[in-house]
């Protein structure tokens, strides 16, 4: 069990009075901000915003990002009366961050089945049931995990910029450098991709320019900090060192012949501009019993923030349809 050092500078703002805030289940939760003590006694950062008896819980990406774009969810929401609820993985920002360099450590949390428990556990903890589900890539990865494991628990699930396998991804990521760069730059980073300097200056400037063309085409992007908040422990152990190149345990990742069991109402929403292929939400759309598919115009891979008037319209709807009984994908 984690001695109180495992405690972040990111705790320290927080007074008492708010740290420990427990829900009974069934009653609502209260809002603001609480802090939940696993079973495995590692801390997550939780907030909740809101009031209604509609609730959404969301799930960051990264792996190894943070809830920030999730900030707003509640007040646009709000006419709907959803309650949401959004916390920082293990490992990032605001929430314990286990000493990864410890192999034992590091086998027993980075993974794919943790987090998924994670989830779990903190619907558990929160009291959540019939609820709605919305992950943000790495997030969307395990809202289709969750969805096939405990769609009892759902009432629908919002996958966010994110498919079913990783090769589609990697073919699309490839092609998009293709044609965003000139080829002696796309051939000058996969020269310091086979030697694996990452920090090469030149490299990192070419991924910034792929990153505001497909990532976060809304520039200067709404949630900057002056130093990466990004948990690269967790992140390089999964994606890699950026968007356009997957080298860490998330490549050979693929669930594509499972999704047709995901059977509660789905919403696919991705952005016309972004690091995802189309084609595969396409694919998907057709092979999720009950899934619509949206796209976002001029909306990069974090759609929500490049265009949300529309990313906001087509999330409410799908929620109202549900709600009402409307629903036909």
């Amino acid at each position: 069990m984690p001695s109180d050092n495992h405690f972040q500078s990111g705790f320290r703002f927080l007074t008492w009075y708010n740290e420990i805030i427990l829900r009974k289940k069934g009653d609502q939760m209260k809002q603001g901000t609480t802090i939940l003590t696993l079973d495995n006694g590692y801390h997550l950062w939780t907030n909740t915003q809101g009031e209604g008896d509609i609730h959404l819980l969301c799930l960051h990406g990264g792996p190894g990002g943070t809830h920030e774009y999730w900030e707003n969810f509640g007040e646009e929401l709000a006419d709907l009366g959803v309650q949401v609820h959004m916390y920082d993985q293990l490992g990032s920002f605001y929430s314990d961050q286990p000493d990864y360099s410890d192999p034992e450590i590091a086998k027993k949390y980075l993974t794919t089945d943790y987090f998924l428990g994670e989830v779990e556990e903190v619907r558990k903890k929160l009291g959540l049931d019939h609820f709605y589900l919305i992950g943000q890539s790495w997030g969307g990865a395990l809202t289709q995990l969750y969805a096939l494991k405990y769609g009892q628990h759902l009432k629908g699930a919002i996958i966010s910029s994110m498919v079913d396998n990783i090769n589609e991804y990697v073919e699309h990521i490839n092609l998009v450098r293709e044609e965003a760069l000139p080829p002696s730059a796309v051939k000058y980073m996969k020269k310091i991709e086979k030697a694996g300097k990452w920090d090469d200056p030149q490299y990192q400037k070419y991924v910034d320019v792929l990153n505001r063309g497909y990532v976060d085409r809304k520039q200067p992007p709404a949630i900057s900090h002056l130093i990466s908040t990004m948990a690269t422990p967790v992140y390089n152990a999964f994606q890699g060192d950026n968007e356009f190149v997957v080298t860490g345990k998330l490549k050979d990742w693929d669930i594509s012949d499972q999704i047709h069991n995901i059977k509660v109402p789905t919403l696919l929403t991705f952005g016309e501009h972004e690091t995802m292929p189309l084609k595969a939400a396409q694919r998907m759309a057709e092979v999720i019993p009950h899934a619509r598919l949206v796209t976002t115009p001029n909306g990069g891979h974090h759609h929500m923030i490049d265009n949300a008037p529309v990313y906001f319209k087509h999330l409410k709807q799908f929620i109202s349809d549900v709600e009402n009984g409307t629903f036909n994908d």
